[in-house]
């Protein structure tokens, strides 16, 4: 067994918003088994409030990568440096760097820490052998998981494998006014996040539209719709409402991501693509039915907090996890990881879902069958 006693814990997740969510599981199972400990998490920008207001954590760390990578490559060499030894000053005794990457590896290697954790550096030879303790591949295995590899690692208890999200009272008094203002009863509506920043993993716009037709006209029950405020994202979700045939309530672009959060958490399901809000309403308890195409459910699924194993055993094809389901196709090149079909930013495997048997899905999960 290795016994450890860190004192101060850097967690490093340099990668995109729902990847940033599904470490707090492992944040909040640090915090039971070292109490004592201050915990930091550094992040990319954007990424930033899937971790604020988290109790178990001191910190929250930012990278601003965009920014930085407008400068001339001296400076940005230069805002590097500032950064790697702005981690150093703080004196961690521990590091979890929780993927792979040079950026996490170079950070470790500067930290000063005496435990690095994380996973094997590729040819670079500065980052190669960097950590003091490396974590074993995905395999087929939820992310969320692969992120609690580094208390295995140590012997260390998982008590819980719960995702949390926080947000503030002015929030919740926010999108309260908002719902009051809609006359939206809490639990008496249907949010759907329509829309992904990556467009191939977003569904038909026909088929979509007829969701949303389905839960207003058939099921009677008022759908709020939520987007980013990306002129995209806002784009492809006007062309769904103007092939929708009722008169759904639209917030796209009017939220910031813990607003959502709030929002979802008064839903009574929630129907979307592989997304960042996804994995927040799984995080919320709120039942979901996810699409998914490229990516894979085994890897990416929504985690069902009552659970303490996954429930997806396929790569693809219709799965459950506790109160949350993915519908995908069965084909032999899902999931491909690919943004789209042959560069087109088009999945044809989101492309003809069978809407009968997702208008089955929704009718049970909204009267709880």
């Amino acid at each position: 067994m290795n016994k450890i006693n860190p004192k101060k814990i850097l967690i490093m997740k340099f990668r995109n918003i729902g990847d940033v969510l599904l470490i707090t599981p492992l944040i909040k199972n640090l915090k039971l088994n070292f109490p004592n400990a201050i915990i930091d998490v550094a992040v990319n920008k954007g990424c930033e409030e899937m971790v604020t207001l988290n109790p178990n954590i001191n910190e929250v760390i930012i990278y601003d990568r965009a920014k930085i990578k407008k400068y001339s490559p001296i400076k940005r060499i230069i805002e590097e440096i500032k950064f790697a030894f702005s981690i150093r000053k703080n004196s961690y005794d521990m590091i979890i760097n929780t993927t792979e990457g040079d950026r996490g590896a170079q950070l470790a290697l500067l930290s000063g820490a005496e435990i690095k954790v994380g996973y094997p550096g590729g040819k670079n030879i500065f980052t190669k052998n960097v950590f003091t303790n490396y974590l074993p591949k995905q395999g087929f295995r939820h992310t969320l998981e692969m992120d609690l590899d580094s208390l295995r690692e140590f012997d260390l208890e998982i008590k819980e494998k719960k995702v949390e999200i926080f947000w503030s009272l002015k929030d919740e008094e926010i999108v309260d006014k908002l719902l009051n203002k809609k006359d939206i009863m809490i639990k008496n509506f249907i949010h759907i996040h329509a829309v992904s920043r990556w467009m191939f993993k977003c569904i038909s716009d026909v088929t979509m539209a007829k969701i949303i037709d389905f839960c207003e006209s058939e099921l009677k029950i008022k759908v709020l719709l939520t987007a980013a405020p990306v002129s995209q994202e806002l784009d492809r979700l006007n062309n769904i409402l103007s092939l929708c045939k009722s008169k759904p309530i639209s917030l796209a672009g009017e939220l910031t991501l813990k607003q959502t959060a709030c929002l979802n958490k008064k839903a009574k399901i929630f129907i979307g693509v592989d997304t960042s809000i996804m994995h927040i309403s799984a995080a919320n308890n709120i039942p979901v039915l996810a699409f998914f195409g490229p990516s894979g459910t085994d890897h990416w699924g929504p985690w069902d907090n009552d659970c303490m194993e996954s429930g997806y055993t396929k790569r693809n094809g219709f799965q459950t996890m506790g109160k949350h389901r993915v519908i995908a196709q069965t084909r032999d090149c899902q999931p491909c990881g690919k943004d789209g079909c042959d560069g087109t930013k088009i999945s044809d495997c989101l492309m003809n879902l069978d809407f009968e048997f997702i208008k089955k899905n929704i009718n049970e999960m909204v009267n709880g069958y």
